[in-house]
C-alpha cells in the first residue's frame, strides 16, 4: 500500500521544477535553500492533503455505513434486553440486592436507547426514573464520582476545585479535564507571553536603530519586496494570458481558464501555482534563467515570506482535515500513517461495533435462564463498578 507520505508522481515534477538548483560555480546560498526547502515542505502537505482526501472518499461511505448497520443491531439488543430484563424484574424470584442490580442496568440501557426515542423505552424510563429509583441511582453515582475525584487530584498534582458541584463521574470528569486544559492555557499563555515580550524587544531595537540610521526596517523591507514580486509576476501572467487579445476562439477559451487560476492565486498571495503558471506559459521555470538563476537573496527572502505563510495555511487545512475525518470515522486519522494502517483501523473499528452487537445477543440469549440472569445481572453490576472506580 502507499504512504500517505509520499509524493504524487505529478506534483513532485511541479514543485521540483520550481526548485533552485546549484551551478558548478557556487553552492546555494542559505536563501537559496530555505526557498527550496519551504516549496518540499509545500509539497509534502499539499499532496498528504490530497491523498488523505482520495483515501478517506475511497472509505467514508462503506465504512461509515457498516458502523451505522452495527450500531443499529447493538441497539435493538439493548431493547430486547430492557424489556426482557423488565419483565423478569416483575415475575422472577430476585433478593433484594438483585432487584437493585436489575433496577441500575435497566437504567443504563434506558441511557443507552435515549436517543432512539423509542414510545416503549419512553415508557420504562418513566417507570423507572421514579424518585426513590432516581435517589438511589444519585447515591451510586455520588459515590464513584468521589472515587474518580481522587485519582484526578492526583493527576493534576492539586485539589480540585469546587468539588462539591459535581455528583457523577461524568461531570467530575469533566471538571477534571476542565481544569487540566486551563493549567495547560496558563503555561502556554505564560510561555508565549515571553516569547512576544522578547520579539517585541528585538523589533522595537532593530526599528530603533533603523531609524537612527534612516533605513527601513528589514521585515517591512521584505514585506514590500514579496508584495511586488507577486505582483509582477502577476501582471506578466495576465499581459500573457489576456483573453481579449487572442484571435482563436480555442486558445481564447483555454487563456480565460488559466486567467480565473490566476486571479485566484493572486487574491490568495499563492505564489506556488503563480510559479507554475508562469512556467506552463513560458515552458520554462522563471527562476532558472539566465537572467534570474542568482536572484538576489533578499528578493527570494521576501519571497519565503510567501511560502511560509502557504506552508502555515496548509498545515491548518491539514489539521481540520484530520481532526473531520477522525470524528467522521470513529478512528485517530493522520496523513502520515500508512494508507494500510489506517484502513485497517476502520476494519478494527467495524469489528468492535460488531463485536459490542453480538456481545449484546449472546446476552439476549444467555439470561432466558433464571440462574443465569442472576449472574449476569452481579457480572454487570461489579463491571460497572470497575468503570468508575
Amino acid at each position: 500500500m502507499t504512504p500517505l507520505t509520499e509524493t504524487p508522481p505529478n506534483a513532485a515534477l511541479s514543485f521540483s521544477a520550481l526548485m533552485l538548483q546549484p551551478d558548478a560555480q557556487a553552492k546555494l546560498t542559505p536563501a537559496q535553500q530555505r526557498f527550496n526547502e519551504l516549496l518540499a515542505r509545500i509539497e509534502v502537505l499539499s499532496g498528504q492533503i490530497q491523498r488523505l482526501e482520495v483515501w478517506s472518499d475511497k472509505h467514508r461511505y462503506a465504512h461509515i455505513q457498516a458502523l451505522r448497520e452495527a450500531v443499529q443491531q447493538a441497539q435493538a439488543h439493548r431493547k430486547s434486553l430492557l424489556l426482557f430484563v423488565h419483565e423478569r424484574l416483575q415475575t422472577a424470584d430476585l433478593t433484594v440486592q438483585q432487584q437493585r442490580m436489575a433496577r441500575g442496568k435497566l437504567r443504563s440501557l434506558i441511557e443507552q436507547l435515549a436517543a432512539t426515542a423509542d414510545p416503549q423505552v419512553q415508557a420504562l424510563a418513566d417507570v423507572y426514573v421514579s424518585e426513590e429509583d432516581t435517589q438511589e441511582a444519585a447515591e451510586e453515582q455520588a459515590e464513584a464520582a468521589q472515587r474518580l475525584r481522587e485519582r484526578i487530584e492526583e493527576a493534576l498534582g492539586q485539589p480540585l476545585e469546587k468539588p462539591g458541584q459535581y455528583q457523577t463521574p461524568d461531570e467530575m470528569m469533566a471538571a477534571g479535564m476542565r481544569q487540566w486544559q486551563r493549567q495547560q492555557e496558563a503555561n502556554e499563555e505564560r510561555k508565549a507571553a515571553k516569547r512576544a515580550a522578547r520579539k517585541a524587544q528585538k523589533q522595537a531595537q532593530k526599528k530603533s536603530a533603523a531609524a537612527e540610521n534612516g533605513e527601513v526596517p528589514p521585515a517591512m523591507g521584505r514585506e514590500a519586496d514579496a508584495k511586488s514580486a507577486i505582483r509582477t509576476i502577476f501582471r506578466q501572467l495576465a499581459s500573457a494570458l489576456h483573453p481579449d487579445r487572442e484571435p482563436d476562439e480555442q486558445e481564447r477559451l483555454r487563456k480565460t481558464g488559466l486567467m480565473s487560476e490566476v486571479n485566484a492565486a493572486y487574491e490568495k498571495n499563492d505564489l506556488t501555482t503563480l510559479l507554475r503558471l508562469q512556467m506552463q506559459v513560458t515552458q520554462a521555470n522563471p527562476l532558472n534563467k539566465a537572467g534570474t538563476a542568482r536572484m538576489a537573496d533578499d528578493k527570494l527572502i521576501a519571497m519565503s515570506l510567501l511560502l511560509k505563510e502557504q506552508v502555515a495555511a496548509l498545515e491548518d487545512d491539514l489539521d481540520q482535515l484530520e481532526r473531520r475525518l477522525s470524528r467522521e470515522l470513529c478512528v485517530p486519522v493522520r496523513a502520515d500513517a500508512e494508507e494500510a494502517a489506517l484502513s485497517q483501523s476502520l476494519q478494527r473499528a467495524q469489528a468492535d461495533q460488531r463485536h459490542t452487537a453480538d456481545s449484546l445477543a449472546d446476552d439476549v440469549r444467555r439470561i432466558q435462564n433464571e440462574a443465569e440472569l442472576k449472574r449476569w445481572l452481579k457480572a454487570q453490576w461489579q463491571s460497572a463498578k470497575e468503570q468508575h472506580a
